[in-house]
């Protein structure tokens, strides 16, 4: 899109060695900031839209940086609509407080989390149960990029949205995205048999345009995340299916405890929530307290 100076409007599909490259609906071009940006340098991220002026040979200079409707700090992308969080159901074994950091990170970013369960032919009788878990208050994808097992339904997930894959190394994200994309060759990795944990093979964060509308971000994987900086009160909010039954509490803001009167406690004893769910909730809730005392 051009505007009255001549600038063309944008989106950065990948940044790296200095350059940032830049997708104007057509093609894209290897593009340099503009003087006054370079200091600013870390706040030209994958996924924003910047207004740059067209040179020649297919380069540009990126001029401004448009403001953004979100941003993740890690993986580092604006402008995100949904985040595909990737966990094999084995081969790495699922970490639900590492998948519960992602979607409390998610949230407070106002990114609609969309959770995949990879590596399904390899699934084991009691990983069922967290599957089914997540279910009921989130968007869950099944899949198996070897058997090929919920595949076009993932695809159809990203249609016309920014999304960004995550999740930790090893779990298929690669591997998932050659699969639904024609034609992709991102490399892969073998899950360390000694570390049951994934090799790093995604080394920089990149925008993949879509046939049917929308890009996609592959994004280097990690094996942990801080838990975000948040309130303690806060925190239930943030658990879909948790935070639904904290309005009926006996106090006034009840931390869902070791206070009495607890509808949150008395849901979990009656089977209407979660107790793995509700277990991680006070895990994270002892974390942000003992930070507040130190």
């Amino acid at each position: 899109m051009n505007n009255q100076d001549n600038l063309v409007e944008g989106i950065v599909v990948k940044a790296y060695g200095g350059y940032f490259y830049v997708h104007d609906g057509v093609s894209t071009r290897e593009c340099t900031l503009r003087g006054r940006l370079r200091y600013l340098r870390q706040q030209v991220m994958v996924g924003d839209r910047v207004l740059m002026a067209p040179g020649q040979d297919r380069g540009g200079i990126v001029q401004e940086a448009l403001p953004r409707r979100s941003a993740l700090l890690r993986p580092a992308v604006a402008n995100v609509d949904q985040a595909v969080i990737v966990f094999s159901l084995r081969d790495p074994e699922p970490n639900p407080g590492l998948l519960e950091r992602f979607l409390i990170t998610a949230a407070l970013n106002g990114i609609t989390p969309v959770i995949c369960f990879n590596k399904v032919d390899l699934t084991k009788e009691d990983q069922v149960e967290l599957v089914t878990r997540y279910r009921e208050n989130y968007n869950v994808v099944v899949t198996s990029a070897k058997t090929g097992a919920g595949l076009s339904f993932l695809r159809e997930t990203l249609n016309g949205k920014i999304s960004v894959f995550a999740g930790p190394s090893g779990v298929g994200k690669s591997t998932l995205l050659n699969s639904i994309i024609p034609g992709l060759k991102q490399k892969t990795g073998e899950v360390s048999a000694r570390l049951k944990s994934g090799k790093h093979t995604t080394r920089h964060i990149e925008l993949i345009l879509l046939a049917d509308g929308g890009f996609v971000a592959d994004t280097p994987g990690f094996s942990s995340m801080d838990l975000p900086d948040i309130k303690p009160e806060d925190l239930a909010g943030l658990f879909p299916g948790i935070g639904d039954y904290q309005t009926n509490c006996y106090f006034t803001g009840c931390l869902h405890y070791k206070e009495p009167g607890c509808s949150i406690k008395e849901a979990v004893e009656e089977g209407n929530i979660s107790k793995g769910r509700y277990l991680q909730y006070l895990e994270f809730l002892e974390q942000l307290m003992d930070r507040r005392r130190h």
